[in-house]
């Protein structure tokens, strides 16, 4: 089974399961995926799903079809992919979506998406950035921020995602679940750039945010 979420400026707007067949993609009502954009092409794009194989297609010319950062007019979708379509980004899994787990207690979930709004520039310009943990079992444990986009949390009891801009790293939420803070307050709906030694705080497993 697929699993197709619709960001824009980072937030999740919209996430949609396909079993087998053709999800037509697109700004007209009578797509599986309608996304309201001039940006849009009434018909964009088609993923085929044949049991573990899933292919998209670009359906117009003058409407191009990026994926990962890279246009094309068909290839296989893998795990993690980012469709961008006008200014809207879709990520592909599967409902088995790969995930690295920090060995903490507490289950903070971490994994990243590539090329999500893809620009060359932040790669080149940004600083690098990390998290250390500051309590529970992994205590001291560094997790480099390395993606355009990196999602903590676990579903059901709170997920953040930081995003890589050329301007900063910025965190917001996706899931407004339980103790989610930055430096003790809380986050809520709010879309905050990170600073030198911020703390974050998520599910009860303290963050520091710093710049090498």
């Amino acid at each position: 089974m697929a699993k197709l979420t619709v960001f824009f400026k980072y937030k999740a707007i919209d996430s949609y399961l396909f079993d087998n067949g053709i999800i037509h993609i697109g700004r007209d009502e009578t797509n599986n995926i309608t996304i309201d954009s001039l940006a849009v092409a009434p018909a964009h794009a088609a993923v085929i799903i044949r049991g573990d194989v899933a292919t998209i297609k670009q359906l117009n010319d003058n409407f191009p079809l990026i994926i990962n950062g890279q246009k094309i007019k068909e290839c296989g979708l893998k795990d993690n992919d980012t469709i961008t379509i006008g200014k809207h980004d879709i990520v592909y899994n599967t409902t088995t979506e790969s995930v690295t787990e920090t060995e903490t207690s507490e289950k903070v979930t971490v994994f990243g998406k590539e090329a999500l709004s893809y620009d060359p520039d932040s790669e080149i310009h940004m600083p690098t950035a990390s998290l250390q943990v500051m309590n529970g079992s992994s205590i001291g444990k560094v997790m480099s921020l390395k993606k355009s986009m990196t999602r903590l949390g676990s579903n059901g009891s709170g997920v953040v995602v930081i995003a890589k801009r050329k301007d900063g790293y910025f965190v917001s939420t996706l899931e407004n679940v339980g103790t989610i803070a930055l430096n003790g307050n809380p986050i809520e709906n709010n879309y905050l750039k990170l600073n030198h030694n911020d703390v974050l705080t998520l599910n009860n497993v303290s963050l520091q945010f710093f710049l090498s």
